[in-house]
């Protein structure tokens, strides 16, 4: 996995490439600690139900709905990754192997924060009142600095997430770019800590190829399966 995260950070940065800077996160202590009662963003609880008179019950998550973006630069036929620091990822790797949920200080020497950063397409949370391809455009824009019409925004197909616990509903969305839309150095907004990475697409066909391991969720690879199969270049034999 290091090797994978040290190889991606050599990749070519599109916010390199247009002449912006994105600082690097510095991650210098990681805790553990219980989920508070008023989190915005988790909601805990546990559903009943009686299947053929049978009384049973499971844990569930009320998560927030989310877009996706698979973002193309046409011109010099490279995809846009997002990479940043995953808190769930970082724990599941520092608790694998046992049932209870992470406690106290973390060792980064053992676990450097580096495990926990992923490789993902550009998205976010369905947070506002607005049309999912307005969320959609919002995200391009802080996430990866492209100025985009939601016209240009083609909508693939809608799925859920982590239907074992939270079922969020997602929604997938196509779009392509140039280097003249290229406004900002994107990398979020607020606290966020985004680096925008840029892939050729030789190197992004060995993200699915069989056996290929991501630290990235389903969402990055069921979108890069779609645009294999409806977009990409054709490879001529």
């Amino acid at each position: 996995m290091l090797k994978l995260l040290d190889s991606l950070g050599r990749s070519c940065c599109s916010s390199a490439k247009s002449g912006f800077k994105i600082q690097p996160s510095c991650i210098s202590r990681i805790w553990f600690g219980p989920m508070p009662k008023d989190s915005n963003w988790i909601k805990p609880g546990r559903l009943h139900y009686i299947e053929n008179d049978v009384e049973k019950q499971v844990d569930i998550i009320k998560t927030i709905d989310g877009v996706v973006v698979v973002l193309y630069n046409k011109a010099r036929e490279k995809l846009i990754f997002v990479r940043q620091f995953r808190g769930a990822v970082y724990q599941g790797i520092h608790s694998a192997g046992s049932p209870d949920m992470s406690k106290g200080e973390a060792d980064l020497e053992q676990f450097p924060p580096e495990v926990g950063v992923t490789l993902e397409l550009c998205g976010g949370a369905v947070d506002k009142d607005k049309s999912l391809a307005e969320i959609a455009k919002e995200e391009v824009l802080e996430e990866c600095g492209y100025e985009v019409p939601t016209e240009s925004l083609q909508h693939v197909y809608d799925y859920r997430s982590g239907i074992g616990t939270s079922s969020s509903a997602m929604s997938l969305f196509y779009c392509e770019v140039c280097d003249a839309q290229k406004v900002s150095a994107g990398g979020g907004i607020g606290e966020e800590k985004i680096q925008v990475l840029e892939m050729s697409l030789e190197e992004s066909r060995q993200l699915v190829q069989t056996g290929a391991t991501t630290n990235g969720g389903p969402s990055c690879l069921l979108g890069l399966l779609w645009f294999f199969l409806h977009k990409a270049p054709k490879v001529s034999a």
